[in-house]
Formats: C-alpha cells, structure tokens, sequence
C-alpha cells in the first residue's frame, strides 16, 4: 500500500533502517521497496543507503499488517460536527488519517480512537479506525468518520456514488482568468499520478500495466493574487493526487507542491502544499438530511495570502 511518513528529527544514519525503524518493520520488507524503486523523498526516487535526512517526508510501497489504531489520548483533536452515528473531526497537514504500521501513533485515527472507540469498530479495514475517507498527509481539513459498521457502509457509499461534495481551497501558481472543468483521466506511478489526456497516451500506459481512471475537478478563482490564484476546487472523483496532478496539468500546480512542480520557492512561511479540504458535504445514513461541515483555512496558510501582492 501507498503511504507517507515524516522521518523523525531524531533519523540517522541509512534511510533503509531509518524507515524500518519508523515503520516498525524489519528491514526485508523496506528493501523490497527500495529494490522496486518505489521509495520517493521529496519526490525523487531514493536508495536504500541514502543518509536518513531528519524530518524528511519520505513516500513508499510497503505491506504493513493491519490493525486498529491504538488510542492516544494525549493526540490533540479538533471535532468539526459530533453525531450519533458519525463525526467529522480536522486534520492538520503533517498529520496520516489513520496508521499503517503495527504500534504507529500520531494520526488522526489514533486520537479519535481515544475519544471514540467505537470508531475503530465502524471500518472493514481496521488500521482505518472508522476512517471513511483520506487526505494526503500535507493536506489539511475535513475528514469524516463513522462511529458503526453500518453508517460506515451508508457513507462510504455515497463516495462511491459521487454524492458526497467535496471542495477544497488551493493556491495556484500563475493567474487564472476564468473557472472550468478538468476531466483527464489519471494513472498512478509509484509515488504519483501521470495523466491521459488521449486515447494514445491511455493506451501507452494500459500497455505498460498502468490502469488510468476517470478524474473530474471543478475549479474557481476565488481571489486573484499578482502571481497566484486561490482557487475553490470541487472534486466529483477520488483519484490519489488529483487536484495536484490536474492543476499541474493545466500549468498552474498548487504552491508548494515540490512533486508536480510547484515548489514554494518566493513564498515565505510556506512550508508544504497549499491545498485545504474546506468544506465536505453528504447526506445523514439516518435519513436526517444534507450535512454540511466546513473547516476555516489553517492560520499558516492564511499568512501566507497576507503576504501575497495583490493583482496589478
């Protein structure tokens, strides 16, 4: 499976037993990642005996067991809408939704484990403590969590339906004129997505075993910046990376994503992607009606359009 993980600030030595030692796996199991290449920091591909650099956000392939998170009490969390049957709580960037390593602490599922137990019951997969969607690590905003099996189900249904409104706020690099639709089908790779704008480009990656899939975001601009553009992005699919990828692919990458080509270079206090889950929307499994919960972008990120001139 897919994940991320920051290295401690305390990581030494090879990033092999580094990763091992985060993980807690043995080192035959992040070999076999490295040895596929399939081991990204900072977006480029890594090698096993590469220096553990502290702090660092590392990506990789790696079959860890599952098992539910273990309860954190002490994990700060921030609950956006409690109800009986669900709950959507916010996740700060930096921060997994759920773990993926036997033993990991420091995700969201963890503290909400802590509070709510049940939730670690709701999910067919264990290790997602109820967890009923997923937001990349550098990406803040609202998660939603089910608090029994069957709400679990109603919910994560509903995603599949492409009923449940998910919008984010993202920093564009560059000036967009006007809104649209983007609608390129995406494939993943290793660590990242490659698009399909054609059918010739679908069928090179169909015949390289790559398997792209339908992508639609909607975006907006929301405020105009001399270099940048805020823009409210509705996503009606769930592809890994898709609002990264698409805006990358339209030439305009999301400040800050060093991956797809928007590095945060001339924007001080930016310190990661600036991409928000604001604002999610479903309707209640209990038939209660439409729910909608919003998160107020993160102070840091908010600094950083403080900071931005404005469009000439």
């Amino acid at each position: 499976m897919r994940r991320e993980i920051r290295l401690p600030l305390t990581a030494s030595g090879r990033l092999d037993r580094a990763l091992a030692d985060a993980l807690g796996l043995g080192r035959a199991a992040v070999k076999r990642a490295f040895a596929l290449g399939e081991v990204r920091v900072r977006g480029r591909r890594a090698r096993a005996s590469d220096p553990a650099a502290p702090g660092a956000l590392v990506e990789l392939d790696v079959e860890v067991p599952a098992g539910p998170p273990e309860p954190q009490p002490d994990a700060p969390l921030s609950v956006l809408l409690e109800r009986p049957r669900y709950l959507v709580v916010e996740k700060p960037a930096g921060v997994a939704v759920h773990p993926l390593a036997p033993g990991e602490g420091g995700t969201l599922a963890n503290a909400v484990a802590a509070r709510h137990p049940e939730c670690a019951e709701a999910s067919p997969e264990p290790r997602e403590g109820g967890a009923v969607q997923r937001l990349d690590l550098e990406t803040s905003g609202c998660v939603l969590f089910a608090r029994d099996p069957e709400a679990w189900e109603a919910l994560h249904a509903q995603l599949g339906a492409h009923t449940v409104d998910k919008v984010y706020l993202a920093l564009a690099v560059g000036r967009l004129p006007a809104g649209g639709v983007c609608s390129v089908p995406l494939a993943q790779r290793g660590g990242r997505v490659v698009p399909a704008p054609d059918l010739e480009a679908e069928e090179r990656l169909q015949a390289r075993g790559l398997r792209p899939r339908p992508a639609e975001t909607h975006y907006e601009p929301e405020r105009r910046f001399a270099d940048h553009t805020l823009l409210r992005v509705r996503i009606v699919t769930g592809v890994m990376h898709q609002i990264r990828a698409h805006l990358a692919l339209l030439g305009h990458p999301v400040a800050g994503d060093a991956l797809y080509g928007g590095a945060a270079a001339g924007l001080p206090g930016l310190e990661r992607q600036f991409l928000h889950a604001w604002r999610l929307a479903f309707d209640d499994p209990d038939g209660a009606g439409r729910v909608a919960v919003e998160s107020p972008l993160p102070p840091e990120l908010e600094a950083v359009l403080a900071r931005l001139p404005a469009a000439r």
